[in-house]
């Protein structure tokens, strides 16, 4: 895949959770809760993650459930999150902005809002707009259909290797925060 330089962008799509905003969640809160969950449907949960968790509730036939509760502490920490530095240089983009999070929309709308950022973003995909969660560019890819530019014209920001790994798979240039 060829690359341009990313001053080159035609438009800038953003994670979330460690890029824009930091959410305050207890995820050891919620990995125990999950695991609570999954172990009253037989289970074996050590040692899994929040994530891994998740798709092991699916694979059990609770992922709604599971969902819901990962998307209320997302919320509720939405409500109360930090603004970090780099949320600054939305309002100073010309091009079109995107925001591609693993965080559930709902939380990701709430974050924008709180901080007062939505009225600088094109696009949000969070988990439950599309089927997919990342690194399965599925989610990128919509983000930036809506921003109507191509995958290689568009920069990815984030703050984890999977988010670089989303990029990747989506065709997109990515940029380290």
């Amino acid at each position: 895949m060829t690359r341009t330089d990313a001053s080159e962008a035609e438009a800038v799509v953003y994670d979330l959770d460690g890029t824009l905003v930091r959410l305050v969640v207890n995820w050891t809160d919620v990995e125990r809760r999950l695991a609570d969950l999954l172990e009253r449907e037989g289970v074996d949960t050590d040692p899994l993650s929040a994530w891994d968790l998740l798709s092991a509730a699916e694979a059990a036939g609770v992922g709604d459930e599971a969902d819901d509760l990962i998307a209320t502490a997302e919320r509720d920490g939405a409500e109360v999150s930090e603004r970090l530095p780099l949320a600054d240089e939305l309002a100073e983009r010309e091009i079109p902005v995107g925001v591609c999070s693993l965080n559930h929309e709902e939380a990701v709308r709430v974050a924008l809002d709180r901080h007062d950022l939505s009225a600088h973003v094109e696009s949000v995909v969070g988990r439950g707009t599309v089927p997919e969660r990342k690194p399965h560019p599925r989610a990128l890819l919509a983000a930036i259909e809506e921003l109507g530019v191509e995958p290689e014209d568009v920069l990815f920001v984030g703050d984890s290797a999977s988010d670089e790994e989303t990029a990747d798979r989506a065709g997109t240039q990515f940029e380290w925060v």
